[in-house]
Formats: C-alpha cells, sequence, structure tokens
C-alpha cells in the first residue's frame, strides 16, 4: 500500500508516523507524499492566509485549485500568480472571456455549485480546505469526501448541517476530516495526549465578542458598527456578528460532538477574553491539556496541511512572560442564548442544525440590513426551531430543503412582527 519504507525500515516509519486515533475513529493515517490543495474560498480571509502557508511550505506542498464567489478580479490575480490547475467562480455566470484567458495559462476554468464540487474531487487534489461560509460548501464538501480527500475544514457549517452524512460516509471512504477553526484544532492536538476512551471532556474557548460586559439593555440597543468591533480576531462580518451572538461557539458545539463523537453533555464553553488558549481537553484522571497560541489562524491551518507532521510556521511565537493574566469564566446564558439553542440541537441532530444555521443566516443578513434588532437574531431562530418538525435521517436533498424552509420561516416570523407592531 505504502510502498517501500524510508530509511530505518517499517518500524522507523511506524515510531515517526505513530498509529494514532483521528477525530473519525480510525487508528492509523497514512502521510501522502503528494500535497496538492485546492483551497476553496481563496479570496477570504482563511483562503488568503492559507495562500501565504503554503507558499512558506514550499514543495512538496502547492495549490492546485482555487475558487471564490464574485470576487473575480482577486481571483484571477491569484491564478496568474500561483497557477493552479484549474478555479472556480460560484457566484459568477460563465464567461467565455475569463475562461479563454486562464485557459491560455493552462488552468481550467468552472462555475457555479457543481464547479465548486469538480474542482473539489479532481484527481489532482489531495487535500481540500474549505474556507466557504455557510451551506453553500456542502455539495463540494461531499464530492470531496467521496472523493477520499483529506478535508481541512474552516468552515463550520458542513458538520453542522450535514455531520449526518459527512461523517458516515467519511469513514467508508477513508477520507480524513481535519479541523481548522483554531478551537477545534487545540481540542484535535490536545486530544492527542491521550486515547479516546480517556477523554473526559472538551473545554471550548471563546473571546466573549464585543458585548461581553454589555448589559441587555446595551445589546438592545447595539448597532451592526457595535457587533463589528471583535476585540480579539479580524473576521468576516457575519462570523464577527456570530461572535458577538456567541452562535459561533453554538455551531462549535454541534461541530465538536461530530469531529470528536463526542455527547453535547461532555463539551463546555469557557469565556477567555486574552484568546491565548484556544482549547482544552481533560482527561479521566482529570489532567487539563490546553493549547496555546497568539490569535494566528495560519497555525492551525498549517497543522491540517502538514498532519501528523510539525513544521516550522509563520504564526507568532508565544511570549509568555509577557502575559500579565489569563481569564476564565463561564458564558451568561440570559444574555447569550444560542448556548442553549445548540446544546438542544446537539442532542436532537437529524434537520436540526441545517435549521439552525440557516435561521441564523438569514437573522444575521436582517440585523446588518437594519431590519432587527441585535437580541432579535437568538429569538428568531428559538422561534424557527420550535417550529420546525425535524427529521432524523435525512438525505442531502432533506437538508437543502430543511435549510430554506428556515429562512422563509424567518422571514414569515419578521412580516408577522411588523404587521403586529403596525396594528397596535
Amino acid at each position: 500500500m505504502l510502498g517501500r519504507f524510508p530509511r530505518g525500515g517499517q518500524r522507523a516509519w511506524n515510531v515517526r508516523h505513530r498509529a494514532i486515533e483521528n477525530t473519525l475513529g480510525r487508528t492509523i493515517v497514512f502521510p501522502s507524499l503528494s500535497k496538492r490543495v485546492a483551497i476553496l474560498g481563496s479570496t477570504g480571509s482563511i483562503g488568503r492566509s492559507a495562500l501565504e502557508v503554503i507558499e512558506h511550505l514550499g514543495r512538496p506542498y502547492r495549490i492546485a485549485a482555487l475558487s471564490a464567489h464574485t470576487q473575480v478580479a482577486m481571483l484571477m490575480e491569484q491564478a496568474r500568480r500561483y497557477r493552479p490547475a484549474a478555479v472556480a467562480l460560484t457566484g459568477h455566470p460563465p464567461d467565455m472571456d475569463l475562461r479563454d484567458e486562464l485557459r491560455s495559462v493552462g488552468t481550467d476554468v468552472y462555475f457555479g455549485p457543481e464547479g465548486l464540487a469538480e474542482i473539489a474531487s479532481r484527481q489532482d487534489v489531495d487535500i481540500v480546505l474549505v474556507a466557504v461560509v455557510g451551506a453553500a460548501s456542502l455539495p463540494a464538501v461531499l464530492s470531496a469526501v467521496a472523493a477520499g480527500k483529506r478535508l481541512a475544514l474552516a468552515s463550520k457549517e458542513a458538520l453542522v448541517v450535514a455531520g449526518c452524512l459527512l461523517v458516515p460516509e467519511a469513514r467508508r471512504r477513508h477520507a480524513e476530516i481535519l479541523p481548522v477553526d483554531s478551537e477545534h484544532s487545540a481540542v484535535f492536538q490536545a486530544s492527542q495526549a491521550g486515547r479516546r476512551a480517556e477523554i473526559s471532556r472538551l473545554i471550548l474557548t471563546g473571546s466573549g465578542g464585543p458585548f461581553l460586559r454589555a448589559t441587555a439593555a446595551q445589546m438592545e440597543d447595539a448597532t451592526v458598527a457595535d457587533a463589528l468591533k471583535h476585540p480579539t480576531w479580524r473576521m468576516g462580518s457575519k462570523i464577527t456578528i456570530d461572535s458577538a451572538t456567541m452562535f459561533n461557539k453554538a455551531l462549535e458545539i454541534i461541530e465538536a460532538c461530530w469531529l470528536f463523537d463526542m455527547p453535547p453533555e461532555r463539551i463546555d464553553v469557557v469565556i477567555h477574553p486574552e484568546s491565548i488558549v484556544h482549547s482544552m481537553v481533560e482527561f479521566v484522571d482529570g489532567s487539563v491539556l490546553a493549547q496555546m497560541a497568539p490569535p494566528d489562524m495560519r497555525t492551525p491551518i498549517q497543522y491540517a496541511l502538514t498532519y501528523p507532521e510539525r513544521l516550522p510556521g509563520l504564526g507568532r511565537r508565544l511570549d509568555l512572560a509577557s502575559l500579565a493574566a489569563l481569564h476564565f469564566e463561564q458564558p451568561d446564558p440570559r444574555r447569550f442564548p444560542a448556548l442553549r439553542l445548540a446544546y438542544e440541537v446537539a442532542r436532537v441532530r437529524g434537520t436540526a442544525g441545517a435549521v439552525l444555521n440557516a435561521a441564523n443566516e438569514a437573522a444575521v443578513a436582517a440585523f446588518t440590513q437594519g431590519r432587527i434588532s441585535f437580541p432579535r437574531i437568538a429569538a428568531l431562530v428559538e422561534e424557527t426551531l420550535a417550529a420546525h418538525n425535524v427529521v432524523p435521517d435525512p438525505s442531502l436533498e432533506t437538508l437543502l430543503e430543511a435549510d430554506r424552509w428556515a429562512r422563509e420561516k424567518v422571514g414569515a416570523l419578521m412580516n408577522r412582527s411588523c404587521r403586529s407592531m403596525s396594528s397596535t
């Protein structure tokens, strides 16, 4: 299967690449000699950081495919610089001039969601890094897993919406799913200190976002600008608002259940404003192992690409002496109801994750458009979940239908509220 072993024979190979239990419960991971990476969402902040990491790593890592939604100019610039074998534009109609221009430098061009799925399953791609926000990446993610690729997931939504399909398919196809989210990467790294049976609980950390110290009244009056003032990370607007509502942590709870095959009651969340401890794993003997580093997404991106090896990276180094203190506290469930909803969804599974994710996306969009107040985001998600009849064992079509239904339901709830207010 592996061909001949490196110098030192099979024993040396096994020592260097020791048998471990990965996120899907398989016991041995064999690193591929080929490292051709497709970046889905290469024009976003995660995608651009991934390009930096691959450029830093050099051979045998190289960029095999790129994709963007609407940022044509940036994708063209990336294609000219990195000369990938393929690119995909998901939010742009087929453009023959664009296709001809890129084909002249040896790049295949795809359009639409189908094109994204095509590049994710190409034979000249070994690792698919998913940095596409929302459920739009689902067909491509499933296509990559069906083709047996290593999946480096920076997008929470794939597992939140379709973990019930994605994880069993990955097991069948012997495809790896490795986390890029800083919290899940931290859990993945710390969990390697023991066997899965020795893990007592997972502890996800969160900064608390811009409203950690805000009162309920202040949150009621919060503007979009207020919600976008994240104290630690610089991210896109959707994920930054999710941090303000703590729906980002809600999605991470559900994602961790699927990634680490862990029941929700063994996953805790603590607020850690400094964002130095990215998450922790508690073992049955009471030991708690933490992964610590300055906030820099290049570190978990690189680990997902190079695992099981660690290579010199671009991430900033941690200066322990400069840290005055590290603080931890429990989140307030009254001001951040998203966490309660996450535990409920994680227990129910089925189509509940798709509904929570879609309702949140629709509510966040309404908030950014000035149509609803900040606290109304969580309220709309809760009302939508309450109205949903969960399908326990859904197909992809059922999940996508649940996604569509949830978005429509949020709109209907908003319209009903407007009519109610106008009649008073």
